[in-house]
């Protein structure tokens, strides 16, 4: 069912139940007040009747029984005079010469005043009884009204509450109807437009009502997601089209190797050298794919690190280590200054991995003579202790424009850091997926005395395994 045949019904049935439930609100208002009424106005008799008993001559019974009759009212008039043990002594025509009341209600009625409703002659009565005295003795004075008018009056609000209940009911609903669909037209009219906007037409976005209201509020958060999957979907054709990119040139040059290698009369050194060529070709595919299938498991949320007690100091000594030759071919210094062991629970591989992209790129780039600082050293500027490592060279840092984009996959810091001089792009954009991973963050900027530098902090002990497979 539609949320606006929902609420239609809503209202209908709440309006029924306000109806009914006001209608016997009155019904039960309208009966205390007639019967409230109607007991002064039978106080009053009554009164008047034990008055007029009380200074009478001393009221006696007939032979067969029976009192006098139309002595003390009216024969309209419901009025009778009784003794506490059921005689009558006195009695109206209407009343007629029975007892009207039972022996228990005699005996309420001559210690103190009765009302009550009942039946006489298929008509409903309201009576009321008091004690009175008559010729020093005690009599009971009884006085009575038909209800007719009463019940007339109840009956006609029945019938407007039957007959208004009905219709409050349909027009709250047609209401209801109209004003729910003139509220939900602008989703519809968003829903519809949603329904039309494709991958083929990301830029497509929702008309915001100047309205203020929440339509305007809803459309505007669906136009913010609209933004965000378009940009995904950026990112994605991007990434897609950069790795294809990045993935042809070894691709090519293994194809060539292995067509070179296939033809008629090449030597065994030549066969020899082409295989080694295309297991150079191989291992550069390797690389490039197994960074993509990194961040890729880092985008997913994937469980990716295997943490455990390690020592910090001991994965960047021999990062450092494994560096030496690269950085003696380019006449580089590669120093190391951490505090010692720096134990924390942190995956070593992906670590080292991390520390490892930041030495290559920074050794790639610094000038010949320079140093690389590599430094490791705990954080406790915030009350949960943490580690710092900071990789930094001397060269001519990272172009300003580079910076807000550092660690996005495929980015390269302009034509000096270009694919010919080592990277596919990947190397910071793991390097921020790593430190991530063991809920820490990573800064890249330029030295105030030059060079760049890049800031790793992560916790000694994460909140959370984020890597445990």
């Amino acid at each position: 069912m539609s949320l606006r045949w929902r609420l239609s019904l809503l209202f209908a049935l709440g309006t029924a139940a306000v109806v009914a439930v006001a209608g016997l609100a009155f019904v039960w208002q309208l009966r205390a007040s007639v019967n409230a009424a109607l007991d002064d106005t039978l106080q009053a008799r009554a009164n008047a009747l034990a008055a007029r008993v009380a200074t009478a001559r001393p009221l006696g019974l007939d032979g067969q029984g029976g009192g006098s009759q139309g002595q003390f009212s009216g024969g309209d008039e419901l009025t009778q005079v009784l003794t506490p043990g059921g005689g009558v002594l006195d009695y109206s025509q209407a009343a007629g010469a029975g007892p009207l009341l039972t022996g228990a209600q005699l005996a309420k009625a001559s210690a103190g005043q009765v009302v009550l409703t009942m039946v006489i002659e298929g008509e409903q009565a309201r009576l009321l009884a008091i004690p009175a005295r008559n010729g020093g003795r005690t009599v009971i004075a009884l006085v009575g009204t038909s209800t007719n008018v009463a019940q007339a009056a109840e009956s006609r609000v029945w019938v407007a509450i039957w007959t208004a209940a009905p219709l409050a009911a349909a027009a709250a609903g047609l209401a209801a109807w109209l004003l729910t669909g003139a509220a939900l037209h602008p989703v519809e009219r968003m829903r519809r437009r949603l329904t039309e906007i494709t991958e083929h037409d990301a830029a497509a976005r929702l008309h915001v009502p100047a309205t203020g209201d929440e339509i305007a509020s809803l459309a505007l958060t669906m136009n913010a997601v609209l933004d965000r999957l378009q940009r995904a979907l950026v990112r994605q054709r991007v990434f897609v089209a950069d790795a294809g990119h990045e993935l042809r040139t070894p691709l090519t040059a293994l194809k060539a190797e292995l067509e070179l290698a296939a033809r008629p009369g090449r030597s065994r050194q030549a066969l020899a050298a082409a295989v080694t060529t295309a297991a150079g070709d191989t291992e550069r595919l390797i690389r490039p794919a197994e960074d993509l299938l990194l961040l890729a498991s880092a985008e997913d949320g994937a469980a990716f690190l295997r943490p455990g007690q390690i020592s910090v100091a001991g994965v960047l000594s021999a990062a450092v280590r494994s560096f030496a030759a690269q950085a003696e071919a380019r006449r580089v210094t590669v120093r190391l200054n951490a505090a010692e062991r720096l134990p924390a629970v942190a995956d070593a591989g992906r670590l080292r991995q991390a520390v490892d992209n930041l030495i290559d790129n920074a050794i790639r780039h610094a000038p010949a003579g320079s140093t690389v600082g590599v430094t490791g050293h705990p954080d406790l500027r915030s009350g949960r202790p943490g580690i710092v490592i900071e990789v930094r060279d001397h060269g001519p840092g990272f172009p300003a424009d580079f910076l807000p984009h550092a660690f996005e996959r495929f980015r390269r810091a302009g034509a000096a850091r270009s694919r010919a001089d080592g990277g596919a792009g990947l190397g910071l954009a793991i390097v921020a997926s790593i430190v991530r991973a063991h809920g820490g963050r990573v800064v890249a900027d330029n030295h105030p005395e030059g060079g760049a530098r890049v800031r790793i902090e992560f916790p000694r002990e994460p909140r959370t395994d984020p890597g445990s497979p």
